[in-house]
């Protein structure tokens, strides 16, 4: 939920400087060398502009739509990405323009893991199969000539199990976009044609794009379908299959500040009501291309996430807390370092670690790491509450249990516990929330919630607000529901309540 304030701040506050001086109308390359350059986290547009323009300011994103926004917004001054994508982008986004002409033009491939040799060789035969058959000539020409958007349809008699591909459904036409909750694109065509030439399934897994590579590397996804540009540092680390096409970078900005376009005359036309454009809002970020099902399906995977690690971190919590006040040290100090660990590592960290690195042989659900890593982060938090509500209550309660006859464990079942659930209920209620909010990084390992949700609508719509804001609201609704069914645990389990009930009844 921090995420979701931090974007809505960083891409609707205007900065103060834009608007009390003109930027020097840009020329050419050369003038960016003191600009605010906007660049894709880890890309080939990373590396370019920081050893091109070593005295820019560089910013790093983490989506083509973010770098898109900077620039919309007036984060950057320029931003720089591929060339052939840009050129459809910029066509939804007439207030852009392209700085000079393309550069650094490099051959793009799939990516596949080292280790993987076979798969690797099966792909470049593939590849000069529908060469050979015209097939390869035909979707260049659908989809970079004719501008043809349309998915053929492929496929596969007798799936023999599944591909996993990593993708990044936000890189833009002709090679990847989603469009009616489906991924459509030359890179997409390419990948399901090779699952089908091998007689499998395929699965597209959206990630981030530093996330790439470190899961083709853990065996997360069998390869990448995505425009990698072939660099010396990127073949140490993956083997590229065979290029199919070859691209080059551009530098773009506002027309505005762009000098081949100031003499544009501008727009006259009338600006839409503060209504009208709401509605155009919810119309493009809602209704077209169906993408309230982004919402929806994000919607239920952040509930089943926030509920399965409530649910298991509650019962981590109460294991760790009978370890923490035992009185044997192998027991009481495992205990505390694992509290002291979780509580001190930031969460995301622990969600990346147990991806990558504990699970890194294993094929297993991003949404079950999600749950183990957010249900582990509260067990730490949720022992210590544990803990002090129960140290709260007086020993003398205890003794009066076993005077009466109780044992240790019926003591705790029937006076102890009781008065503890009281007492950290307000305290917990908060945990909960707070694990809820969290759970808008799990997009970091291909989680499709919510926030990347909202990412896959504003790389189409290229629109800050609405879906940041619409995201912002979901999440205060989750988080409403929660308090109240949490506040109506809390009044039920107050001796004064059930006392009020039975006086009125």
């Amino acid at each position: 939920m921090i995420k979701i304030f931090l974007l809505i701040f960083y891409f609707l506050l205007p900065l103060q400087a834009n608007a009390n001086e003109e930027m020097q109308p840009i020329t050419n390359l050369e003038d960016l060398k003191n600009k605010k350059i906007g660049v894709m986290l880890g890309s080939t547009h990373d590396a370019f502009a920081h050893k091109q323009y070593p005295e820019a300011d560089i910013l790093q994103y983490k989506s083509p739509a973010d770098v898109l926004l900077g620039v919309k917004s007036g984060k950057v001054d320029v931003g720089i990405y591929n060339s052939v994508s840009l050129t459809e982008i910029l066509k939804l986004n007439p207030d852009l323009g392209v700085i000079d002409k393309p550069f650094e033009f490099s051959p793009v491939g799939f990516g596949f893991n080292k280790k993987n040799v076979e798969l690797h060789a099966q792909f470049n035969t593939f590849f000069q199969t529908i060469k050979d058959s015209g097939v390869y000539a035909d979707m260049i020409e659908r989809w970079t000539k004719k501008g043809i958007t349309d998915m053929p349809k492929i496929d596969t008699p007798n799936k023999n199990g599944l591909l996993v591909a990593g993708h990044i459904s936000d890189g833009g036409l002709p090679f990847v976009t989603l469009r009616n909750n489906e991924n459509i694109g030359l890179n997409i065509e390419l990948a399901k044609r090779f699952a089908a030439y091998l007689g499998k399934d395929i699965r597209f897994d959206d990630m981030e794009f530093g996330g790439l590579i470190p899961s083709l590397n853990t065996g997360k996804i069998d390869f990448i379908a995505v425009t990698l540009m072939f660099t010396e540092e990127r073949k140490q680390k993956i083997n590229f299959g065979e290029p199919y096409y070859e691209i080059g970078m551009s530098a773009f900005a506002l027309k505005k500040n762009i000098a081949a376009f100031k003499q544009e005359k501008k727009n006259d036309s009338t600006a839409p009501t503060f209504l009208q454009e709401l509605v155009n809002n919810f119309q493009s970020n809602l209704i077209q291309e169906k993408r309230y099902l982004l919402l929806w399906d994000g919607l239920k995977t952040t509930i089943i996430i926030s509920i399965l690690a409530t649910i298991f971190g509650t019962f981590l919590g109460g294991l760790i807390c009978f370890l923490r006040m035992s009185n044997n040290k192998f027991l009481n100090i495992p205990a505390k370092i694992y509290i002291s660990i979780l509580r001190g590592t930031p969460v995301l960290v622990i969600l990346m670690i147990i991806f990558y690195v504990v699970f890194a042989s294993v094929n297993i659900s991003p949404i079950f790491v999600a749950t183990i890593a957010f249900g582990m982060n509260c067990g730490a938090y949720a022992a210590e509450i544990f803990r002090s509500g129960i140290e709260g209550i007086e020993k003398g309660q205890t003794e009066a249990g076993i005077a009466m006859g109780f044992n240790k464990i019926k003591t705790f079942i029937y006076i102890i516990l009781p008065q503890t659930v009281r007492r950290i209920l307000p305290i917990y209620k908060g945990e909960i929330i707070t694990l809820v909010k969290m759970t808008s990084i799990v997009g970091y390992i291909a989680v499709q919630d919510l926030t990347k949700a909202s990412d896959i609508i504003r790389s189409r719509t290229f629109d800050a607000f609405f879906p940041l804001i619409m995201i912002a609201i979901l999440y205060f609704l989750i988080s409403l529901i929660l308090i109240q069914f949490l506040d109506y645990l809390e009044k039920i389990t107050d001796p004064k309540y059930k006392r009020k009930v039975r006086t009125k009844s």
